[in-house]
């Protein structure tokens, strides 16, 4: 009988085609069935190669969601759902070119409406960064 790959294996297999974060690889190793104490020693283990780190996930998550137009709040709401730490988000946040500016780009190339600014506010921009786009449009 073939030996069972291990639970650092595992994990390698699941970063083999993008980043993860530690909350994303502990569940994957649970539903494969790795113990608490193999899952742990694992993600120890990759954190500590660097294979494995949650603000360089945030960070490039962040930049990703940001590239596509996403607002903050959708940002957040990503992140916080891949498990990944209060601060770590909130640092990931920070190191975005603010919302607004964001904002007015994708205003320049959709035009400035209403039906832009119900855009926006479904890609998760703020009610700042839109505010900005109604008064201008009233």
């Amino acid at each position: 009988m073939p030996e069972q790959p291990d639970a650092v294996e595992h994990a390698l297999r699941a970063l083999r085609f993008r980043d993860r974060s530690t909350a994303e690889l502990a569940e994957r190793l649970e539903r494969r069935g790795v113990g608490a104490a193999e899952r742990e020693h694992a993600l120890e283990t990759l954190e500590r190669i660097g294979y494995v780190d949650d603000e360089r996930f945030a960070r490039q998550r962040a930049e990703q969601l940001a590239a596509r137009g996403s607002g903050d709040a959708l940002i957040r709401h990503d992140l916080e759902s891949r498990g990944v730490a209060a601060e770590h988000v909130e640092a990931a946040l920070e190191a975005l070119e603010p919302e607004a500016v964001r904002a007015e780009r994708l205003v320049e190339q959709r035009g400035r409406s209403v039906k832009t600014a119900r855009y926006l506010a479904s890609r998760g921009f703020g009610a700042d960064a839109l505010e900005g786009i109604v008064a201008q449009e009233d």
